[in-house]
């Protein structure tokens, strides 16, 4: 996986989000090359992730909602990062792949339309019962502790200590298909994306295999 690969995943999937018409705003993805690195964004992209660590979590979504910061917003509000760093040689150094599902429905409750004249994907989410979790895939070696924090990991409704083990770094595609198939699928749609998977080298440890953990094959 390269950068150039990266930035052309990324606008595959951009293009046919919104042809699949469940995304009604985007930033497209750019790359930037600083310290001898490579980083792949989006644009208007500002790093507050230090200043957004202990605030309520609909406080967290209307900041990033209103200081655009994403590569898409769904329809039902959903915001959807996309964010990779390549070393000096172009090998992958760390990647932070972020869904953050709105916290209420307001816009739905306001004009429902929006939502069911073209389509049913939302008909789960927008159910009274639903929990909104926001989901976080990591690439982060450098903070590697067995177990503790694995290289690559997933953390589930921004728990401080919640890093579930996965098998390797994974491509925006792959990233982008387990949303639309975890959250967006009903039992009259299939959701998904057409883009080549890029399958990385794994990273997890012996010990981490030996608990409950995610697997990309």
């Amino acid at each position: 996986m390269t950068p150039k690969e990266v930035m052309a995943s990324i606008s595959s999937i951009t293009t046919q989000l919104i042809e699949l018409g469940i995304c009604d705003d985007q930033n497209f993805a750019t790359e930037l090359n600083t310290n001898n690195e490579t980083h792949i964004t989006f644009s208007g992209f500002s790093d507050v992730s230090i200043a957004l660590k202990d605030i309520p979590y609909s406080e967290l979504y209307e900041y990033l909602l209103s200081k655009r910061q994403f590569n898409f917003r769904l329809l039902d509000g959903g915001l959807i990062q996309i964010m990779y760093c390549f070393g000096g040689n172009q090998e992958l150094l760390k990647h932070r792949l972020c869904y953050f599902p709105s916290p209420n429905f307001e816009i739905f409750q306001n004009d429902p339309s929006l939502y069911l004249d073209e389509s049913v994907y939302y008909a789960d989410v927008i159910l009274k019962s639903i929990l909104p979790v926001p989901v976080r895939f990591d690439f982060d070696p450098s903070n590697f502790a067995e177990l503790e924090h694995p290289a690559c990991h997933v953390s589930l409704g921004q728990y401080k200590n919640c890093r579930i083990p996965a098998f390797a770094p994974i491509c925006p595609a792959n990233f982008i298909n387990f949303i639309l198939r975890s959250f967006y699928n009903t039992a009259t749609s299939d959701l998904s994306i057409k883009s080549p998977y890029m399958l990385m080298d794994a990273t997890i440890t012996k010990n981490e295999k030996g608990i409950l953990h995610l697997a990309v094959g």
